[in-house]
């Protein structure tokens, strides 16, 4: 397993303790994983990654407690919708945000139809995913 973490939250003064809400971001493009952890980082989350679906499955195995999956489309092993399925079967309440550089309506529609809390095109625009971000926030009722 290759998550680029190694089980460790990475934010500014959080730890595995915090009430921070926990996004794990599975991408197979290494620039985007690099890119979205900085970003959300800097913004107060809490932050893994994994490089595929099977990975970031591998990793709720071991690690339970995410509050969001950030899911690219299309991904080797596992993609993004299969990933959305198994997310849905085995932890409902993680929220999923799937990306994609291949956005249409019959994804879209597939994604939000097997229960994504939103479906954002790439390049993700920062503002557009800290505005999700904040919506899942409210229902989970994090500060």
């Amino acid at each position: 397993m290759q998550v680029e973490m190694d089980n460790k939250w990475e934010t500014e003064g959080a730890n595995s303790n915090s009430n921070l809400m926990r996004v794990l971001i599975v991408d197979d493009e290494e620039n985007t994983r690099i890119g979205l952890s900085k970003l959300l980082s800097q913004e107060g989350y809490c932050i893994a990654s994994a490089a595929d679906g099977q990975e970031a499955i591998e990793y709720l195995q071991e690690e339970q407690w995410v509050d969001v999956v950030i899911t690219d489309l299309k991904m080797p092993q596992l993609n993004g919708l299969q990933l959305l399925q198994e997310l849905a079967r085995n932890y409902p309440q993680i929220h999923v945000v799937m990306i994609t550089a291949y956005g249409g309506v019959e994804s879209y529609l597939e994604a939000i139809n097997h229960g994504a809390f939103e479906y954002i095109n790439k390049p993700v625009k920062l503002f557009e995913l800290r505005s999700v971000l904040r919506k899942i926030e409210e229902q989970l009722a994090l500060p």
